[in-house]
């Protein structure tokens, strides 16, 4: 069976772990894959790609985006995501363990959920111009290669800078949609983070709750409120989505997709994906694979 590929940095299977940071340009492994990265995803590891020229036609879980610079482009683990750029293109990509980033990111409260999904930002003047964000991530590779006393306490500061600048960029987006960052979103954004890293576990309601510090009644109003869906419902959605990522960029069988969900009955995960989708995953998948090759 093929799964979708998951690497450490795309084509490279093992990790050194002799840096916590990699940082290249985009030009350096592209112009080897002839300018096109395939689809594929990573475990542990977080990238932030810095668009600064030329143009890059961006995939992200299944979703297609054509991309001008200047831009960041936000890929959280599990994404599955690829790349089409063109001959001219400038800018980097930078990756960091999870861990890493989740550290940098405690200070910020919200931010942690917000930038843990695949998300594409834009400076926006008098939030974070082009040039401060040119500058954020300039000097963070400026100081990866820099050995000197410190230099991993700065790495570190660097970094919750550069975050800071993506996370107010998140933020003005948010603003531009009509969102807002109250209580109830907060614990709409912290549940949408606990969903994503036990969605394959359960699907009880009661269970993102009680680590929520909330009733089940009072998630259902949150997610109403500030999602405009169930708390079950989201759950869910984060199945399907899933799900259509292996139905689309794998090769495991229906069966096998099941159980890495959650499902060991076929018959029942067949079930689930007609009675949300109106037909089965068999008919998904070849509805997904029309796509590509149409």
């Amino acid at each position: 069976m093929e799964a979708i590929p998951t690497y450490a940095l795309y084509g490279e299977n093992e990790n050194s772990g002799e840096s916590w940071l990699h940082w290249e340009t985009i030009t350096s492994r592209s112009r080897l894959h002839g300018f096109r990265i395939s689809p594929h995803r990573h475990d542990q590891l977080y990238q932030i790609l810095y668009l600064k020229g030329g143009h890059a036609t961006v995939m992200l879980d299944g979703n297609t985006f054509e991309l001008s610079p200047p831009a960041l482009v936000i890929v959280p683990p599990l994404t599955v995501h690829s790349f089409v750029f063109s001959e001219g293109v400038d800018g980097f990509v930078l990756t960091f363990y999870i861990e890493d980033v989740r550290n940098g990111l405690s200070d910020i409260g919200t931010a942690i959920d917000g930038l843990m999904q695949p998300c594409i930002l834009k400076p926006v003047t008098g939030v974070v111009d082009g040039e401060e964000l040119d500058q954020a991530v300039e000097r963070l590779i400026a100081e990866a290669d820099h050995s000197a006393p410190g230099q991993v306490a700065a790495l570190r500061a660097r970094l919750s800078l550069l975050l800071v600048a993506a996370h107010r960029l998140d933020l003005a987006a948010a603003r531009s949609d009509g969102s807002g960052t109250g209580p109830a979103e907060r614990h709409a954004h912290a549940f949408l983070g606990l969903v994503d890293r036990h969605f394959r576990d359960t699907r009880k309601v009661g269970f993102y709750a009680s680590r929520l510090g909330i009733t089940p009644t009072h998630l259902n109003r949150v997610c109403r409120q500030v999602l405009g869906l169930s708390a079950l419902t989201i759950i869910e959605r984060r199945i399907l989505l899933e799900a259509r990522r292996y139905l689309q960029f794998s090769s495991l069988s229906i069966k096998e997709i099941g159980i890495v969900l959650g499902y060991p009955d076929p018959a029942y995960f067949s079930r689930f994906m007609s009675r949300r989708l109106g037909h089965g995953p068999q008919a998904l998948r070849e509805g997904l694979s029309r796509r590509v090759r149409g």
